[in-house]
């Protein structure tokens, strides 16, 4: 049994307050915020953490707006008629990141986009309806079905869009460790079931989303 008070009282020391806690917390969105967005913004989510990758930040995002220029907006139904050719001429275009298997990312994706919209009505539906009790199971799916979406990134890009999820960081693996429930970063199947089944307990007695627990998670961790 993993009991979440532990946890708690350890933030409140840490930050004095529960509103000054409140304050550290991330929010996620609402199953209608996020079947509400568009396959596009997913779409450039995606692409936008395949290239966050390995790479500051701040340097993929300064080169952005180039991106969605290149990309049409990042409109699916435009972005997957993109072949070799258009891809290679990208690689010459200085305000990208020039880094192949990347760019390639982007199209596959548009159709990975549009498969799940065919097959969901929209992109944000399947990530509005899959229970948070298994958010694991979604990570394989995006893992499975998406390109370049494989170890932290779909954990990572679910962050990004508003869905809930918890993120396996090296804190947050160091607060597991000490906690019992694994003994490195979880990455087998059984693993996974068990940092889902504790985050599952903690959800169920605290009555807060997996983003904050993860979050509280890696509070504890000193630096």
């Amino acid at each position: 049994m993993h009991d979440y008070r532990w946890l708690h009282e350890y933030c409140l020391n840490r930050f004095g307050s529960l509103a000054a806690l409140e304050e550290h917390l991330p929010q996620a969105r609402s199953p209608a915020e996020l079947r509400a967005v568009s396959g596009d913004r997913y779409l450039s989510l995606l692409s936008l953490r395949v290239f966050r990758a390995g790479l500051k930040h701040s340097v993929v995002d300064a080169k952005w707006p180039a991106f969605e220029e290149v990309f049409f907006g990042f409109d699916p139904h435009k972005v997957v008629l993109m072949g070799a050719e258009h891809l290679e001429r990208l690689m010459q275009d200085a305000r990208l990141i020039r880094h192949l298997a990347k760019l390639k990312s982007v199209p596959r994706n548009a159709q990975f986009v549009l498969d799940v919209a065919r097959e969901h009505g929209r992109f944000g539906a399947l990530l509005a309806d899959w229970p948070a009790s298994d958010i694991t199971g979604l990570w394989r799916y995006l893992s499975k079905h998406g390109c370049q979406l494989g170890g932290l990134s779909a954990p990572r890009f679910l962050r990004m869009a508003g869905k809930d999820t918890f993120i396996p960081t090296d804190d947050v693996v160091a607060a597991l460790k000490a906690q019992g429930i694994v003994d490195k970063a979880p990455t087998s199947q059984r693993d996974l079931a068990a940092v889902q089944a504790a985050f599952n307990q903690w959800r169920a007695q605290s009555g807060r989303p997996l983003c904050q627990l993860s979050m509280m998670l890696a509070f504890t961790v000193n630096h």
